[in-house]
């Protein structure tokens, strides 16, 4: 795949962390709108719209404390989730040494740098401005690979950062999380009495409960591919740019193919932000497949051997 350059990635990133903060809104209001027209005993305009503008304040005012806190506190969430610790310039020089002349190479700000202590092989980068980048690895993958390996793989997260791939990806995991907690809650609340209170009406209910997860279900795909596979393609290209060395890359793929799977990492949403995202192995032939974050790490060397 030919790099079609940082500003250009800039831009097509930029513009679709726009179109996803402006139509979540939208998205979130009108499934509040269809279950308070499903859920209303008499199907009055005036009474319905009167509903709605009485509990949509509340639904928007929830939902930005929700995304102002998801924002601003990323950094400690994910490293809570994937239980990492900065890493220490005295501790390895190396790794250090390699994030610095790439980031000189370029003119970027060196971002921080953390460590994931796990024997796998793994990396992400994180953050929304200049004061939050990072980079995170794995123990593993800075044991079990040479230097220009291990160059290769920290040039692949350096590009998700230049072409603001990160920011997007906070963006899609937020507005993921807020989907997946509104269809919890509608079915919780589905469970646990709304049949019994509501009575005739419980068949309703289901219905708006299972359009509502649905459509959760499907946002979620669409911010999962607003994001894209295509990412990954363009971070490979920009290492492979970055470093000279498509080959180098290429080899670490395949050592990372080989035990990908970062044990601490419950949360699959932040296992997005990985080079590679592993399915679990019971969920390896599922149709959850057909809508991969991540393209095939096996097409993804192909490519790469291309430039070499």
């Amino acid at each position: 795949m030919t790099y079609v350059g940082i500003q250009t990635q800039i831009r097509r990133n930029n513009f679709r962390s726009v179109l996803l903060i402006f139509a979540f809104p939208i998205v979130l209001l009108g499934m509040v709108y269809a279950i308070i027209f499903f859920d209303a005993e008499y199907k009055h305009s005036e009474v319905i719209n009167g509903q709605f503008f009485h509990v949509a304040p509340f639904v928007l005012i929830g939902t930005a404390i929700w995304f102002v806190i998801a924002w601003f506190f990323n950094l400690s969430l994910i490293k809570m989730a994937t239980g990492s610790r900065p890493l220490n310039r005295i501790d390895n020089k190396r790794v250090y040494n390699l994030v610095e002349n790439l980031c000189i190479s370029k003119g970027m700000r060196v971002p921080q740098i953390f460590i994931i202590e796990d024997d796998s092989l793994n990396a992400f980068a994180s953050g929304i401005n200049e004061r939050t980048f990072s980079v995170s690895l794995s123990q593993g993958i800075i044991d079990k690979l040479d230097d220009d390996e291990l160059e290769g793989v920290i040039a692949h997260e350096l590009s998700h950062i230049r072409n603001r791939d990160v920011r997007l990806m906070i963006i899609s995991i937020i507005f993921v999380g807020i989907f997946a907690f509104i269809a919890e809650m509608a079915l919780r609340g589905l469970r646990f009495g709304s049949l019994s209170r509501r009575g005739k009406n419980g068949g309703a209910i289901i219905l708006v409960v299972l359009v509502v997860s649905a459509v959760c279900y499907f946002i979620a795909i669409l911010l999962r591919f607003g994001i894209s596979r295509s990412r990954e393609y363009m971070a490979d290209a920009g290492a492979a740019e970055m470093t000279r060395k498509p080959y180098a890359l290429a080899s670490a793929l395949r050592k990372i193919d080989q035990d990908p799977l970062i044990e601490a990492v419950h949360n699959r949403d932040v296992a997005q932000l990985f080079i590679e995202n592993p399915q679990p192995a019971e969920k390896k032939f599922s149709m959850g497949n057909l809508f991969s974050t991540h393209p095939p790490i096996q097409k993804r060397i192909e490519l790469l051997d291309q430039f070499a």
